[in-house]
């Protein structure tokens, strides 16, 4: 009995306090990367679970720190154990890795008790980064315009794009007198009011704008 009580026993240098507060503080450092992350994504799908996984990390590797720092000999071998494990999850967003490792970031320094430390770390991060999302949005929002006409309309197509932002054209499909155009190009609110037009003029059978978020190669 007195080995099984001796078994699940604090240790020392960990009491209930420090335990309680470690997962105190990264679990709202957890929560804030989260909200950070939900508030600057730009992608087409927000994955929630990816979100959750990011508190997740914060709360696993500040318990894992804490108990480290506390066993010289268990932290050798944990770290032996890690070098092993190899992680096969595909990143598809280069954010995401970022977020990543601010997640483990906070959760190995709220491990180590630095607790000041990953919370004024975090909040910078966390307004530098909403920061970063709103001036892309504004400055560099990317749309694909996509036009299928007969060749009839050509003349008022064209008059009618020179009201819109210079653009690149990607491609060019012309097949038994259809014509079809996909220029890549930056417009705001009111030049996107102007899509209406197309369907004014005759011979116009298609006119859609595409938002995205990554370099398209011709």
């Amino acid at each position: 009995m007195a080995s099984i009580i001796q078994a699940f026993a604090l240790n020392d240098q960990i009491g209930f306090g420090t335990i309680v507060m470690t997962l105190c503080v990264s679990f709202i450092l957890g929560l804030f990367i989260y909200f950070i992350y939900k508030r600057s994504y730009t992608g087409v799908l927000f994955q929630k679970s990816f979100g959750i996984a990011l508190m997740m990390v914060t709360m696993v590797s500040s318990v894992l720190i804490m108990v480290l720092s506390s066993n010289i000999t268990l932290s050798l071998g944990t770290i032996g154990s890690l070098a092993i494990i190899r992680f096969r999850t595909a990143v598809k967003d280069p954010m995401d890795t970022v977020f990543m490792f601010w997640s483990l970031a906070a959760g190995v320094i709220t491990g180590a008790q630095l607790y000041t430390v990953a919370i004024i770390a975090s909040v910078v991060l966390g307004i530098l980064m909403l920061v970063i999302s709103l001036f892309k949005f504004k400055k560099s929002m990317p749309y694909i315009l996509v036009l299928r006409f007969e060749d009839r309309a050509k003349a008022e197509v064209q008059a009618l794009l020179r009201r819109f932002p210079q653009g690149r054209l990607k491609n060019k499909t012309v097949s038994r007198g259809l014509i079809e155009l996909t220029i890549e190009m930056n417009v705001n609110d009111s030049e996107i009011a102007l899509m209406d037009r197309f369907a004014d003029i005759s011979g116009v059978h298609d006119a859609s704008l595409i938002s995205y978020t990554g370099d398209i190669v011709a």
